[in-house]
């Protein structure tokens, strides 16, 4: 099972993660891309954005981590902002989309379960203007566009939309994977 966890920043990704290996420790977690990357960058921007991406596509694609893997992240995730940089100004954006959009239909290929957490105000997390919440919450709807567009998600890609508390979500998933509630 190869499961993809997306969403805007701030949106629950990282607790669900760490809640569903704490029941599931089978499972190699993939984390967040932007640990991953060597650059210092000063502000959300295309590049930066581009080089999560190809991080991203690039995992989901290897065979090394295994067949039960959970991502922080996918390239889902940077296409959409990409497509929000260049909505909000980085006129840098507009020459990676159609690249990136290919490495995302790509690598969403070897997904099994592709989870969507999107904003509500119900399940709010509160952030700061230092986490750029217009940015933020064109982010999140642009996720919730692309996951409807068949030419980047494959038929095969199971995809599901997680709201709810923590408790809430983590038994979503876990159902959603086919796993038991307590580890195999």
């Amino acid at each position: 099972m190869r499961i993809v966890v997306s969403g805007t920043h701030a949106s629950g990704k990282s607790t669900l993660i760490s809640d569903f290996v704490l029941r599931h420790p089978e499972f190699t977690v993939l984390p967040d891309p932007f640990e991953l990357i060597d650059e210092a960058w000063d502000a959300p921007g295309a590049a930066m954005f581009a080089a999560q991406l190809r991080v991203a596509a690039g995992r989901l694609t290897a065979e090394d981590h295994g067949r039960w893997v959970i991502a922080e992240r996918g390239p889902l995730d940077f296409l959409a902002y990409l497509m929000a940089v260049t909505d909000l100004g980085d006129d840098h954006g507009d020459a990676l989309i159609e690249t990136a959009r290919a490495m995302t239909a790509h690598a969403l290929r070897s997904v099994d379960l592709l989870v969507v957490l999107p904003l509500t105000s119900r399940d709010a997390i509160e952030v700061g203007a230092e986490e750029h919440p217009a940015l933020r919450a064109t982010v999140d709807g642009l996720i919730l566009e692309l996951v409807d567009d068949p030419d980047l998600i494959p038929a095969s890609v199971a995809v599901v939309e997680i709201t709810g508390d923590p408790s809430a979500r983590l038994t979503t998933l876990e159902a959603a994977a086919g796993v038991p509630a307590a580890s195999r």
